[in-house]
């Protein structure tokens, strides 16, 4: 048994400890905010913070998470109060949404290390991978949470 703390809920799990994180998250654990994209860490729907920093969870092992601090989007702000939800929705970031919750988690994690970032660090940060190309709108809502953090 793994035992992981997740969403501040510790979870024991029967798993190998190379499955990775993403299918702990999705398939045993059941927290389905947390997408599957690429499968090689390349397009960050997947991400969720792991000790505060952004982790693409395809990849990484499970056993790298015990005993750290797992967050997903579920986590992040149950009600959806967290700065970058509410930038997101005003400023109507998602078309299809199939991306947005690694996006979202993504973007916080930037947001807790540098809390006004300017376009570079937004371009060097956020590699995510959005298909319907809101990339506008998602550094318009960046700067938004970034002056309400």
């Amino acid at each position: 048994m793994i035992a992981l703390t997740v969403n501040g809920k510790t979870h024991s799990v029967d798993v190998s400890p190379e499955m990775p994180l993403l299918w702990v998250l999705r398939d045993v654990i059941g927290l389905t905010g947390v997408k599957f994209g690429c499968g090689m860490a390349l397009c960050g729907a997947c991400t969720v913070h792991v000790n505060g920093e952004a982790v693409r969870s395809c990849v990484l092992p499970v056993s790298v998470a015990v005993g750290k601090k797992v967050v997903t989007i579920e986590g992040l702000a149950p009600n959806g109060t967290h700065p970058v939800q509410r930038a997101w929705v005003a400023q109507q970031v998602p078309q299809c949404g199939y991306c947005q919750s690694g996006m979202v988690m993504a973007v916080a994690a930037l947001l807790a290390k540098k809390p006004a970032p300017t376009d570079a660090d937004i371009d060097a940060e956020i590699t995510n991978i959005c298909r319907c190309g809101t990339y506008t709108r998602i550094r318009q809502a960046i700067h938004a949470a970034a002056k309400k953090a």
